[in-house]
């Protein structure tokens, strides 16, 4: 399957939209993701990963499924100038958690089911379009060395092949976004 992480937004709240160079950048996403035979799409909730998905979607005709698993961590209920503080803790510690946010256990828990999903699914290639803080946990779960400081080097939008085998699930970049 194919993760995608959501093009430029305007900020991390979940309305937030897409700036007009992260729809500049879902054209060209959607130009680089014809290259596969993708037959299934999913995303987030949030405007920003279905704006993120929605040209390739109109281009190949596809119906983009909407999974609320996917939707990006819920990191405090008050704004929290520490954010990626609480984020490097949440590597090493998934329980750690802020008053009303959700642990990195529950935000892979909830990923993971998503993206298991569509591996074990009838889809050949699906792709799920989702946000940073979710994609850099779950991937972390598949291999340790992706912690924060991999996270920090992910762009916007950035696409990520997994491949499940024999249980296992291994993965690699196949396209970020420079500049």
């Amino acid at each position: 399957m194919l993760l995608v992480r959501h093009c430029e937004s305007s900020g991390p709240w979940p309305e937030a939209p897409l700036t007009e160079r992260g729809r500049a950048q879902a054209v060209r996403l959607a130009d680089f993701l014809t290259e596969y035979p993708i037959d299934a799409v999913v995303s987030s909730p949030y405007p920003r990963a279905r704006d993120t998905i929605a040209p390739f979607a109109a281009s190949t005709g596809l119906a983009v499924s909407i999974d609320p698993r996917l939707a990006e961590r819920r990191m405090s209920e008050e704004p929290d100038a520490d954010w990626k503080d609480t984020l490097r803790r949440s590597f090493d510690d998934p329980d750690h958690r802020l008053p009303g946010a959700e642990s990195a256990r529950e935000t892979v828990a909830r990923g993971r089911a998503a993206l298991d999903d569509l591996l074990t699914g009838t889809s050949r290639l699906p792709a799920a379009v989702s946000h940073g803080q979710l994609m850099g946990l779950v991937l972390h779960t598949f291999d340790s060395r992706f912690g924060f400081v991999r996270w920090e080097e992910m762009s916007t939008p950035d696409v990520y092949l997994l491949v499940a085998d024999r249980g296992a699930v291994r993965f690699e970049r196949v396209w970020r976004e420079d500049g």
